[in-house]
This record gives structure tokens, sequence and C-alpha cells, in this order.
């Protein structure tokens, strides 16, 4: 089973607390790009891995999906999703990701933000996707990029003339890493950009899109805060077809 940092009240208080909760898809700067991956959601039928708070499973919704399923293992975010972002086409349940069976030939589009790494086995999970997709289905996701997480101590660090850099020991150690934000033992699993678009290609997806986000100008003159994500990737945006 994964672990469920979600349901942790002290993890649960701090997450509720960051932008893309408070504000939804609105407080997630990597938003707008995300859009120009997605298919048109007129009267499609959507699963969306790892929903949270459900604001992409409203979004589309309110967007003409037929359906939406969003699945989560947190007791806590299924139970804010289903208060706070219901509709009459959505549908909120409890799931683990790393054991989930989904129904074949459901859907035309499966979606996830952020929740991948922490799966331990991503080929099992996209191997499931892949079945749940009608021919022509859609999966798009993002995952913390390798560069981002690869290290056994992520975190910006000055070097001996006083430049900042991020640590990218340990790239090609897969695996686990244990990192502490927002609580202290998040479990994660690093895996090498090679490895997550090998996965997908042998599970018989074809890759259609992928892009290291990165903010745009704009964004940074708005909030300059955004301005370090230009030194180093934080998150990797795949789109795939079956």
């Amino acid at each position: 089973m994964a672990q469920n940092v979600y349901d942790t009240p002290d993890f649960f208080e701090g997450y509720s607390r960051l932008g893309r909760s408070v504000h939804g898809l609105a407080g997630a700067a990597e938003w707008p790009v995300i859009r120009t991956l997605l298919p048109k959601m007129k009267g499609l039928r959507v699963v969306d891995l790892g929903c949270g708070f459900g604001w992409f499973s409203r979004f589309a919704a309110e967007e003409g999906a037929a359906s939406v399923l969003g699945l989560d293992l947190s007791e806590n975010m299924i139970s804010r999703a289903r208060a706070e972002n219901a509709g009459p086409a959505i549908t909120y349940e409890i799931a683990d990701l790393e054991r989930i069976e989904l129904s074949p030939a459901a859907f035309d589009l499966a979606y996830s933000s952020l929740a991948f790494h922490y799966l331990e086995d991503f080929g099992r999970l996209a191997a499931e996707v892949h079945a749940a997709l009608l021919p022509g289905g859609k999966f798009v996701f993002t995952i913390e990029h390798p560069i981002y997480m690869a290290s056994a101590r992520p975190g910006w660090r000055m070097d001996e003339a006083g430049q900042k850099f991020w640590p990218v020991d340990g790239y090609s150690v897969e695996g686990r890493r244990m990192t502490d934000w927002l609580a202290r033992g998040v479990v994660k699993y690093h895996r090498t950009i090679g490895t997550t678009l090998n996965t997908l290609i042998d599970c018989g997806f074809a890759v259609r899109r992928l892009i290291e986000w990165h903010p745009s100008a704009d964004e940074i003159a708005a909030n300059p805060a955004l301005a370090e994500e230009m030194d180093r990737p934080m998150i990797l945006m795949i789109s795939a077809e079956r």
C-alpha cells in the first residue's frame, strides 16, 4: 500500500494552506501549460488519478465531460473533494493507485497531477491505465522532475563561490527517496526520464509530448519567487496516447 501522509493531521493542515489547495487550478503556476496538453473535454469519460481536492475533476465536468471518476488514497482528500468540488457527473472514490484495478476500455482520458512519484511500481499503474483507455485515449500527467527529486538531500545549496545550485547526485540510482516536506519522512520513488518514457512505450503508449516546465516571463514578473524555477526543472509533464 502506498504511504498515506495526506491523512496525517499536520501534513494535511500544511497542504491545505498551499496556494494550489486554496485557489485550485488557478493557484498552480503550471496549469496554463498543462491545459495545452489536454483534449477537449466535451463528452469524454475521465479518470483523475490522485484527484486530491478534486479541482481537476470539477474542471473536466464543467468543460463538458460525460463522467469523471476521481480517485485518491486519502480519506481527507476525498472528503474535501466531495464537499467542495462535487457535481452530477463526478464520482469520488478512495483508491490506492499501487493496487488499483480499472474497468477495461472505460475511459477516454486518464489524468494525474503530481501523484505518480509516490508510487513504487509505476509500470503496473501504466499498464492498468493503458487497458482502461479506449484506442486513441489520452494519458496526461505531471510528476516531480527526476532532477528535482534525485538527490538524497534535495534543496538549494551554496558553493564555495557563493553560487546557488541544486544537487543531482544519485540521478542514475533509482528507487526510494525519503524527504521532509510538510512532514518528516515523506516517501517518494525516483525514476529517470528514460525509465518513465520507456515504461510508457513498453506498455503500448505513444508518447506525444514531454515538457520540462518552467514559468513564463510574465509569471515571474507577477511572482518573482518563481524565478528560481528557471535554474532547475521541478515538474515534468507527459502526454501519451493509447
